[in-house]
């Protein structure tokens, strides 16, 4: 280095160290000065205090000033505490806290011994209802779940289920119900009349007992006939995926054949609660036009424009920005809200939203994982704990009880396993792939127990009957595994007599 250019270094250095300096010095003295500004303004503003204390307190009255005992200050503390624990805002965030945890370490648990995810955290909201924790600690259960704070919890859960079956709607693949339309529309639409048809017919026996005030036999024995007939196509589709079964014949057919029975299951379940809620023939018309509009207006309307709306280049490959991550949730939520307007559910415009989403570029699988990710982590386990929240276990206390639980639970099986079984074989699929079919397509899971708080907020099914249907739909669930594990060793059985060596 060269002696001029040496010494501009040093210069520099030194420059750089006496400013440095200078700010150290500078920035106490600044703190020093605006502190005592506030310091004197306050010791002011304190002294105008005491004088309007003094001039309208009664001196018998006036708070003491001297010091404070041990007990007295923890007691002070204590109360302290217990109003913070009051507030709506911290009351809240305990609720989040404890069911985002014990629905991931249930799910946990139930994953370890084979069972989907699903299923713990749907025992997860019963173990956080009365029928666990409200049995066993009923002061910690009444604390922690007021019945003046179940309104937010309520809310969050909706959007939860919204955003649910938005991707649900996403995950309907189209071109592989065309592949296999005649399998899929023959098992899927058996396996719904036929259920639905064991359904009202036990209604006939359940409706004097069962069904609450004020609720007309139409409306109770539709709803019975609704609970027996859903598949839950996203949980047989992670079944399915566990399992290794997506990419073989047994598979792409059970998806196809959940997928057209969720449409058919969703459209009968709008009109359904088009009839509830109008109340009358000519609204329940109404209502149903208008549903067929609005379907009509997202599939052959907004979906041949959405690759327009969204842009070529993000549908290309590019990674869409926050602009348009928010413009899909306005159109979700958009959606939602014309089919509650319209005088059905909010979760049927999210499932019309997924399905009219693009396809092209990955769009599809780059919204799933944002928002599947964020919903079943969080917002789907508060809809399984307000679930839990209504389901009273107590209320089956007598034998008669749970002898009708039981005979709903194989009434439905037999409506939608032997349905299924029985028309797959029909179709020219072997008697165990088409068993493996028909447990498949037991799964109810989560869609069921959206169906169930349908009816339970239009006040069709009561609290008695609304337990019993969604210990059904844990146990169908419940039962997909073992019966799949079954058909393998049936499978292996076969194989092995075919070719003993």
């Amino acid at each position: 280095m060269t002696i001029p250019g040496f010494c501009a270094s040093f210069c520099c250095g030194i420059d750089h160290e006496l400013r440095v300096n200078k700010s150290l010095f500078i920035y106490p003295l600044i703190l020093i000065i605006f502190g005592l500004g506030i310091y004197a303004a306050l010791e002011k503003g304190g002294k105008l205090h005491g004088l309007q204390g003094q001039v309208s307190r009664d001196p018998s009255t006036a708070p003491t000033t001297h010091a404070v005992s041990g007990v007295e200050a923890s007691s002070s503390l204590l109360e302290n505490l217990h109003q913070n624990f009051q507030d709506p805002l911290t009351r809240l965030f305990i609720q989040l806290i404890l069911i985002v945890l014990v629905a991931r370490i249930c799910g946990a648990v139930v994953r370890h011994v084979g069972q989907p995810a699903v299923i713990g955290e749907m025992m997860a909201g019963i173990m956080l209802g009365p029928s666990l924790l409200g049995w066993l600690w009923p002061g910690s259960f009444h604390f922690i779940f007021p019945p003046a704070s179940l309104g937010t919890l309520m809310l969050l859960s909706q959007i939860g289920v919204c955003l649910f079956m938005f991707v649900v709607g996403m995950e309907l693949d189209v071109q592989q119900l065309r592949q296999q339309a005649r399998t899929a529309v023959l098992v899927s639409q058996v396996s719904i009349l036929f259920p639905y048809f064991l359904g009202v017919l036990s209604s006939l026996f359940l409706f004097s007992t069962l069904a609450p005030p004020n609720t007309t036999f139409l409306a109770f024995g539709l709803f019975i006939g609704i609970s027996m007939s859903i598949t839950a196509f996203p949980v047989l589709a992670r079944i399915l995926e566990e399992r290794g079964l997506t990419n073989t014949a047994l598979g792409s057919t059970a998806i196809a054949c959940a997928a057209t029975d969720d449409v058919t299951a969703w459209i009968v379940l709008a009109f359904v609660v088009a009839i509830v809620k109008a109340g009358s023939l000519g609204a329940s018309i109404l209502s149903i036009g208008l549903v067929l509009i609005f379907v009509a207006f997202m599939l052959f309307w907004a979906k041949p424009r959405m690759p327009r709306w969204i842009g070529r280049p993000v549908l290309a490959g590019c990674a869409p920005g926050k602009g348009v991550v928010a413009s899909v949730l306005a159109f979700v939520f958009a959606s939602a809200l014309v089919t509650d307007v319209i005088g059905i559910h909010a979760v049927f415009g999210s499932f019309l939203a997924g399905v009219v989403m693009p396809s092209e570029g990955g769009f599809k699988e780059f919204l799933k994982v944002r928002l599947e990710h964020f919903s079943s982590v969080f917002l789907l386990p508060l809809f399984f704990a307000f679930t839990g929240l209504r389901t009273q276990m107590g209320l089956l206390n007598e034998p008669s009880g749970w002898m009708i639980c039981l005979g709903l639970i194989f009434i439905a099986t037999l409506g939608k396993l032997g349905g299924a079984m029985v028309t797959a074989r029909l179709t020219g699929i072997n008697w165990i792939d088409s068993f493996a079919l028909g447990a498949l397509m037991n799964t109810r899971g989560l869609v069921e127990l959206i169906a169930l708080n349908v009816g339970y907020d239009l006040g069709i099914l009561s609290p008695r009957i609304f337990t019993m249907l969604v210990i059904m739909a844990l146990v169908t669930t419940g039962l997909t595994g073992p019966l799949l594990s079954l058909s393998d060793q049936l499978r292996t059985k076969r194989a092995l007599a075919a070719n003993p060596t």
